[in-house]
């Protein structure tokens, strides 16, 4: 199905239902809620008599950003549920998503998980953000407020790297244009993004001081539960160093080890050209080409991941 008639689907359930409930993946960046509560915001501004909702957990650092609402389950009974920015159902924030009378899935990751009744899944687009632009500009009855451009812009410099990614396209500059002829300061939601508390400072010169860089171009560096304690940063906090290593120019490929448990550990895999996410989903996780997330469960699995960062960037050679 082509996307415009996918968007005419959506915009028709969006005007059937009086309530409607927003979901987007755990452990929320820049995208997922720039686009959850862009929305949100756009369907709050163009169809004011609805009920509309945002769930999930409130996100340390970015609540500047948004926060969440208290949705009864009596409230899904009658409920439009639309995810935006969630590859696959476990990732999605608050697991009631699938009680609703529709879910509509939004996304811009690869659709290994093909959920939902309606689907608008385009791996091309920079982010989720740009996407919920698309469907805003599709319809003449959908108006975007300057707190839904707001939303948007940030969702969509935070998941390109502020323009540096190779997702970044022709169109994804045009949309940034139009979002920035609201009424908000961009300038605010740059130096936001951009910010390190003194902790994560701190922590981005233990990565550089620790971090081990191979001679084929890989690199890697694990954050323990210890450090993060000693540095007082949170494994949400740890985030922000994820792109550090790649401002290295030997780096090619990198993967960042944070400690969730004693034998469990979030793995965030990035690349400036060779392919991470197939060694993502070979280790419970998936993404992006370039950029995309897996978890090990054990000092071999994360030997095996390193192993294998070292081999993508030996064949990148």
């Amino acid at each position: 199905m082509q996307k415009a008639e996918l968007q005419q689907q959506i915009i028709a359930q969006i005007k059937a239902f009086e309530t409607i409930i927003i979901h987007r993946h755990e452990k929320a960046d820049p995208d997922a809620l720039g686009s959850q509560v862009g929305l949100a915001e756009i369907i709050r501004a163009s169809f004011p008599a609805k009920k509309v909702y945002v769930v999930g957990a409130n996100t340390e650092g970015l609540d500047w950003l948004a926060t969440m609402d208290q949705v009864t389950d009596e409230t899904y009974r009658q409920a439009l549920v639309i995810v935006t920015d969630t590859a696959n159902t476990p990732r999605v924030d608050d697991q009631r998503f699938d009680q609703g009378q529709e879910l509509i899935k939004i996304d811009h990751h690869p659709n290994d998980d093909a959920y939902g009744d309606i689907q608008l899944v385009d791996d091309q687009a920079s982010s989720t953000s740009e996407l919920i632009f698309d469907l805003q500009a599709a319809s003449a009855e959908l108006q975007l407020p300057a707190t839904a451009a707001q939303l948007l812009y940030a969702g969509i410099v935070g998941d390109t790297g502020r323009f540096m990614f190779a997702n970044t396209s022709t169109h994804t500059f045009n949309v940034a244009g139009e979002l920035v002829k609201a009424d908000f300061d961009p300038t605010v939601i740059n130096r936001n993004l951009d910010t390190l508390t003194l902790e994560q400072a701190r922590l981005s010169a233990y990565v550089l001081e620790h971090m081990t860089v191979l001679p084929s171009g890989a690199a890697y560096v694990t954050l323990t539960t210890e450090t993060l304690n000693a540095l007082n940063v949170s494994v949400a906090q740890a985030h922000a160093v994820v792109s550090l290593p790649g401002k290295i120019a030997a780096v090619q490929v990198w993967s960042v080890f944070v400690q969730q448990a004693p034998a469990s550990y979030r793995v965030h895999l990035r690349s400036k050209g060779p392919i991470v996410n197939q060694l993502a989903k070979a280790h419970d996780g998936g993404g992006h080409p370039l950029a995309s997330g897996a978890r090990a469960y054990s000092e071999a699995e994360i030997k095996a991941i390193i192993a294998g960062v070292d081999q993508l960037a030996q064949n990148n050679k």
